[in-house]
């Protein structure tokens, strides 16, 4: 059989021949909606190739980028990568410490951001060791040099010859260059090859995935520069799709409005988004328009909320586990016909409560603490590994494997598999707490707490106790406008789990997230850790209990 490489400009290359008049709509940090096609897609990419190697990028560089999900993100996902040199998306959302951390460590010599970004960029720079060259992705009009000298993007790109013949090289080549979130220590670099990705895209796209089609609209609220956007951008090109992208837009109005008037089919992102969506929706009284499915990770999908979406809106929500490190697809929580043949209650308390099933290309086994594989019983719980084609070997620059003696790579979640092979994450190893010589869930607290009326977000933690060692505390933060009290909360959950699983406390604040919209436990564990010592002691308001 031929010995074919698989890039990332195979894809675009695709995507142009096949369906080269298929729409792809952008929102701008400050421009009107942009509108072309997948051959404007690889006209442009293109053009924004043959643009860096005027400015010297060659096979092996870095280039990064701090950019939203906009279409001139987008083209650099396949211009940077297509002529062999490496795009690392910056996350603008770590910390500056952070950012600065990965841009040196990357090595990139050019950078891209976005408009908004400007004063990032300018307050960055003194501490930048590499970068030499500053693209703002914006017109002529609208870009500002700034302290930084930043060129115009659209100017650059004007008068370069599109890159048509897109050169062969490894397929193992590296392709993107992805960072983890760094809650503890510095974030992470995972380098994805060409190879990996298009694999990635191939298996999202299956019916046992995201199940993509000619037919879908697809607009991803996961972010571009974390782990891909999930991938979809790659699987929707592959299949044709409508691709729609929202910028940092992310209020329920706004992606209301493209949902609307685009035709969106299928969307994903991080609970959080989807909390704002469904709750402009109730406000409003307006429906969902023709959406049909959201994929939501990051985090456990609140059953409440994914009943809201199907029974009110038509609207099927899968949940979604994956991590920087399986790039970052690991499962989603599709349906199978002996799980429908249990009847839609019992099928639907699967879906909800369960992170996804097994999917071909990620192989998925939990272990117990001296290593010894658990049976696939739906009850026991232990330490998730995971191998696979796109799963890590080891981090960026460094010499040390990641995995063990049998290629295995320890997630840091504890889960339980069940003999239809659906996984469900019952908390991350740090996060799991110890009371009594006995382990109670955060994850399993807080989806029953965030199905309280008024409720927005509800985070656990445990913190020190004198005589159990850990307690539960529960954090919770209402919505806009709501009065909510710790005896309501703990009324409605009192019903649900077992005595000693209630919180010790119910406390009313905001709960902080990470950099890619998950719970942010562990400031919350720094910030509440003697909570309940304090209370003993007189120094700790009980208001809140």
């Amino acid at each position: 059989m031929q010995q074919t490489p698989l890039m990332l400009s195979a894809i675009l290359t695709h995507a142009a021949m096949a369906h080269g008049d298929r729409e792809i709509v952008s929102r701008l940090v400050d421009e009107p909606l942009w509108r072309y096609d997948y051959a404007g897609l690889a006209r442009r990419a293109g053009q924004a190739a043959s643009m860096l190697h005027r400015l010297g990028v060659r096979a092996g560089d870095m280039v990064s980028s701090l950019a939203w999900n906009t279409h001139r993100h987008f083209e650099l996902f396949f211009a940077v990568p297509g002529i062999g040199a490496v795009l690392h998306t910056a996350n603008p959302r770590l910390s500056d410490e952070q950012i600065i951390y990965t841009l040196n460590h990357a090595g990139s010599g050019v950078l891209l951001f976005d408009r908004n970004f400007l004063a990032l960029v300018e307050r960055l720079r003194p501490k930048l060791e590499r970068i030499h060259t500053f693209i703002m992705l914006s017109d002529a009009q609208r870009t500002e040099p700034g302290t930084v000298g930043a060129l115009s993007y659209e100017t650059l790109i004007a008068d370069a010859p599109p890159l048509t013949d897109w050169p062969q090289f490894d397929e193992n080549a590296g392709a993107i260059l992805c960072y983890t979130s760094g809650t503890t220590g510095h974030p992470k670099g995972v380098l994805y090859s060409h190879r990996s990705i298009v694999l990635h895209a191939m298996a999202a796209g299956l019916s046992g995935a995201f199940g993509f089609s000619a037919f879908d609209c697809i607009m991803p609220c996961s972010s571009l520069y974390h782990g891909t956007a999930w991938g979809v951008p790659f699987t929707a090109a592959i299949n044709g799709c409508k691709f729609v992208l929202p910028c940092d837009k992310m209020d329920g109005a706004s992606l209301q409005e493209l949902i609307q008037n685009e035709g969106v089919t299928f969307s994903g992102g991080v609970p959080t988004i989807w909390t704002m969506y469904l709750d402009y929706l109730e406000r409003t009284g307006e429906d969902a328009g023709k959406l049909e499915r959201l994929v939501i990770g990051g985090s456990a999908v609140p059953r409440v909320m994914a009943q809201k979406f199907q029974t009110r809106y038509g609207v099927s929500v899968r949940q979604l586990w994956g991590m920087t490190e399986t790039s970052p697809l690991g499962v989603v929580a599709t349906p199978t016909p002996k799980l429908e043949a249990l009847g839609q209650a019992a099928a639907d308390e699967v879906i909800w409560t369960r992170q996804g099933r097994l999917q071909f290309g990620i192989e998925l086994k939990i272990v117990d603490e001296s290593g010894r594989e658990l049976p696939h019983d739906g009850v026991s719980s232990g330490n998730l590994l995971v191998r696979g084609p796109w799963t890590v070997e080891r981090y960026f620059r460094s010499e040390t494997s990641a995995l063990d003696a049998d290629g295995w790579f320890n997630t840091g979640d504890i889960a339980t598999l069940d003999a239809n092979g659906f996984m469900r994450i019952t908390d991350r190893s740090k996060d799991v707490i110890k009371s009594g010589g006995e382990w109670i869930s955060s994850i399993d607290i807080e989806n029953i707490a965030v199905g309280c009326p008024g409720v927005r977000i509800a985070a656990v933690v445990g913190v020190t106790h004198p005589k159990w060692e850990e307690r539960p505390v529960l954090i919770i933060e209402p919505h806009d406008g709501v009065e909510i009290c710790a005896t309501t909360v703990l009324g409605h959950l009192e019903p649900h789990i077992v005595k000693w699983w209630i919180p010790d406390a119910v406390i009313i604040d905001t709960v902080p997230l990470t950099a890619t919209g998950k719970i942010d436990k562990k400031r919350l564990r720094d910030r509440y850790r003697s909570y309940l010592l304090d209370l003993e002691t007189g120094e700790t308001s009980a208001a809140s209990l």
